[in-house]
């Protein structure tokens, strides 16, 4: 009987020390997403879950050792129920349960979970023994599918990211020829000083026609009326718009056909 007390009492030290390093694990854990987050970082949250996976393992190989007896089989009683205040359990149980009373004993001693939780858990167990099993499995294969489409779609966008961040942005642009672009329109800088054939700088003072004669301007044209096929109209032509003494100015080189205002084209032969 004491060997067993004795092992007991070991197995609940064992237990109590795991249960207080989850304990703290979990405060930890807590404390970085109340005050931390905005600095938190995926790393350090998959570390986090990391330790908590450990510990509740290491948890569960304590509560299945061999020489763990079976806490199902022992019986908790309360001996003493009283509504004063327990110092002794107040640091127990860090502040949670400063009285061992009535109200309380049922929560803290409970064996088997609530009703409304007990219930729902029987709806869900009577729901799942609804289900055949080829139905089963053909929901899991499709959990299954979605699963895998969405683990290779957050891969295909981490190897995009990564390679995006790696690789440099491709230019779109020559630097050198927008340059010479804007170096060319803001100050003229390598266009060609051209100029027509004909042209021949600027007239000097006392030269009148100094210039050129534009293409195609005859010197004598003669039209012919529709009203009188035999007469033909002298044109004025040579009139030659000279600017000279202006210097600076291209002289002016057209010629300007000038019809007669005093022949009219029906007038009539008196």
């Amino acid at each position: 009987m004491q060997r067993e007390e004795k092992q007991l009492e070991a197995s609940l030290d064992a237990l109590l020390s795991q249960v207080a390093d989850l304990k703290n694990s979990l405060g930890s854990f807590i404390y970085k997403l109340e005050n931390e987050y905005d600095r938190l970082t995926w790393p350090s949250v998959l570390d986090s879950f990391a330790l908590l996976s450990g510990q509740l393992n290491t948890l569960n190989k304590v509560l299945k050792h061999e020489k763990t007896p079976l806490f199902r089989n022992q019986v908790i009683i309360p001996l003493v129920l009283s509504p004063d205040r327990d110092e002794d359990l107040m640091r127990q149980t860090e502040g949670r349960v400063p009285v061992f009373s009535h109200e309380v004993v049922p929560d803290h001693l409970r064996t088997k979970p609530d009703p409304e939780v007990e219930e729902q858990e029987k709806q869900l167990t009577t729901d799942a023994a609804r289900i055949g099993a080829d139905a089963a499995q053909k929901q899991i294969q499709s959990l299954n599918k979605m699963c895998s489409n969405l683990l290779e779609k957050i891969n295909k966008e981490e190897r995009e990211s990564e390679s995006g961040g790696l690789r440099p942005n491709k230019q779109t642009f020559n630097p050198a020829d927008t340059n010479a672009l804007v170096a060319a329109v803001a100050f003229g800088k390598g266009l060609s000083n051209w100029r027509p054939s004909g042209s021949s700088g600027p007239s000097q003072p006392g030269q009148p026609g100094a210039g050129t004669v534009l293409a195609g301007a005859s010197g004598l044209q003669q039209v012919q009326m529709a009203g009188a096929p035999s007469q033909q109209q002298p044109m004025l032509s040579g009139v030659q718009m000279a600017q000279a003494g202006q210097p600076g100015k291209m002289p002016s080189g057209i010629k300007t056909n000038i019809k007669s205002a005093s022949m009219h084209p029906y007038q009539r032969n008196t």
